[in-house]
């Protein structure tokens, strides 16, 4: 496995957060590193396999990643994002109390991913601008700076990952697509969703093709396909039975999506023949 060390991106011993933009990032092997980071996702779509689980990537994804966590990236299009690195919590040569603001994890359950309007997305966009704009020397006061700019991206990020205002279309479109992650495999009848989620149709179509590139039913297709390569890459049911367990009817249509969203069978995934790659 890859491994990523923090003397690589990094400006010099003295910095204690650094930024790293992906524009766009290609798919990537599993790999850890021995520095922390936060993932900010600003467009384009992809599959973020985290300690060995897929989640799907869009714009407005946030993902905390620790520097024990093993990720990789895989099936992107169009993914841009950007990678805010820092040493660990308590690795900060001005700040204290870091871990406070960092999901914790509660029996055995780490909460890595979550997702942020546009807005806030806008408002994290300018701060990493001013992150960019400054010198990366090694001296106090740019130090200070710098760490003062992580913190105003923390505190940002963690109350719009705790307060979603679901009083406004996008925020309760994330719910939506956070529902959608949870249960893929039901029975989708878009009107229901939008009446359910208090959106029209038309702005559910509109504002989900915005944020992830896809039309909804090809964006429930990728959920569905996704966790089917990953039941086929980790475990033991017949191809039919994992059809039908992600949400498919019929496995001859499975397999003819999958084919064509993967480039490969399900067979072949189940038998170790697939093509790796973007």
């Amino acid at each position: 496995m890859t491994v990523l060390h923090g003397v690589d991106f990094f400006p010099s011993a003295q910095a204690s957060v650094a930024i790293e933009p992906r524009l766009p990032q290609s798919a990537f092997p599993e790999h850890h590193h021995d520095f922390f980071e936060i993932v900010i996702v600003e467009r384009g779509t992809g599959t973020h396999v985290f300690n060995g689980l897929p989640y799907t990537l869009s714009g407005g994804s946030v993902c905390f990643v620790r520097d024990h966590d093993r990720h990789l990236y895989e099936h992107t299009e169009n993914l841009f994002l950007t990678n805010v690195l820092y040493r660990a919590p308590d690795a900060f040569c001005f700040l204290s109390g870091v871990e406070k603001l960092l999901p914790a994890e509660k029996d055995s359950v780490y909460p890595s991913h979550w997702r942020v309007n546009q807005r806030v997305l806008h408002q994290v966009k300018e701060i990493i601008e001013r992150f960019v704009g400054m010198d990366n020397e090694s001296d106090p006061h740019t130090v200070a700076n710098r760490e003062i700019l992580f913190m105003q991206l923390l505190v940002l990020l963690r109350q719009a990952g705790l307060a979603e205002k679901t009083d406004e279309p996008e925020g309760r479109l994330n719910h939506l697509i956070a529902w959608l992650e949870e249960h893929f495999a039901e029975e989708v009848c878009w009107e229901y969703l939008a009446d359910n989620f208090t959106l029209s149709l038309r702005t559910l179509h509109r504002q989900l093709k915005q944020q992830t590139g896809l039309t909804p039913q090809r964006y429930l297709n990728r959920l569905r396909l996704i966790r089917a390569r990953h039941l086929l890459r980790h475990g033991e049911e017949s191809v039919t039975d994992i059809a039908f367990q992600c949400g498919f009817g019929d496995s001859n249509h499975f397999s003819t999506l999958f084919k064509r969203e993967f480039g490969c069978s399900p067979r072949a995934v189940r038998q170790g023949l697939e093509r790796h790659g973007p």
